[in-house]
């Protein structure tokens, strides 16, 4: 694959943006039947039996130096963050959940600036602001948001933007040596046996009573496979070869699909829509500039 060519780059940015865009649905359908922890245990524990034989392939590159990021890479990265969306998501709407997401690539700066020493140019900087504006923008365009509902639910998102931008400096910094593969089917070999522990100490019987508790599953299911174990496949090897900060520009684009969701719904996209897409995707093309 041209991982090294800005093409390619791009279109895996946007491959990424549509798989978590569409994550939200099927969140949401899958919290119909199951609690919010129900439905991260069993998002997590998926992905990770998918990826569990690259994880036993693998094995053989696992170091004692790399334990602890790749311990971070799972839990910090994904694990704990699928359990704070998720709780989030069960009393603040989507809208505030995507602008809040938007915070990770700021958040991403921040600490490679304090811990990694990363050096961001002002055109990249520029960048930044330009496709977080145009991601607010795209989010509260036609939506009816109340500062005044934000609640404590809201932090967990916040949290877990924090832990997005640690997981992905680490990656970038420490973790480098690995394919991405490598490291999300080595992270995801400590991450599944938790989620099963903790999946085994729930009570199932009211999701049993649910009718339509199958359909939610494998909503759930689908969940881990695609919106998990695939996408953190791409993530992971994305930022190895693009800086840490554009890989984490996807949840800038997660909105653009959100809108045309809505467009094939029947919504109608008007001007501040495409204004706000196109800052979008001129921020994140100033992130990947290189000179």
């Amino acid at each position: 694959m041209n991982w090294n060519k800005p093409w390619f780059q791009f279109s895996i940015l946007l491959l990424l943006a549509f798989v978590w865009g569409s994550s939200f649905i099927l969140m949401k359908i899958g919290l119909k039947s199951f609690t919010s922890e129900q439905a991260a245990g069993i998002r997590m524990l998926t992905a990770s039996l998918v990826l569990l034989p690259y994880s036993i392939k693998n094995l053989k590159f696992l170091q004692r130096k790399d334990l602890v990021n790749l311990l971070i890479a799972g839990f910090i990265g994904s694990f704990i963050p699928a359990f704070l969306f998720t709780k989030a998501q069960t009393q603040i709407d989507s809208a505030l959940a995507g602008m809040l997401n938007s915070m990770t690539p700021i958040f991403t700066l921040i600490i490679g600036m304090l811990f990694y020493k990363t050096k961001m140019k002002w055109l990249q900087i520029t960048g930044l602001i330009l496709g977080f504006f145009g991601a607010i923008g795209l989010i509260t365009s036609g939506q009816d948001l109340s500062f005044g509902k934000i609640n404590s639910y809201a932090l967990l998102i916040v949290l877990a933007t924090v832990f997005y931008g640690i997981n992905i400096n680490v990656v970038k910094a420490r973790l480098s040596h690995l394919s991405g593969v490598q490291i999300t089917s080595l992270a995801f070999f400590f991450t599944g046996p938790a989620a099963l522990i903790y999946l085994a100490t729930t009570d199932f019987e009211p999701v049993l009573a649910s009718a339509n508790w199958p359909i939610h599953f494998l909503a759930l299911c689908t969940l881990g496979i695609i919106g998990t174990a695939l996408a953190m496949l791409l993530m992971n090897s994305l930022i190895r070869y693009a800086s840490a900060v554009y890989a984490s520009s996807v949840t800038y684009i997660i909105p653009v699909f959100a809108i045309c969701w809505g467009v094939l719904d029947g919504e109608k996209i008007n001007v501040l829509h495409i204004s706000c897409m196109v800052l979008i995707l001129l921020g994140v093309y100033l992130i990947n500039r290189k000179k």
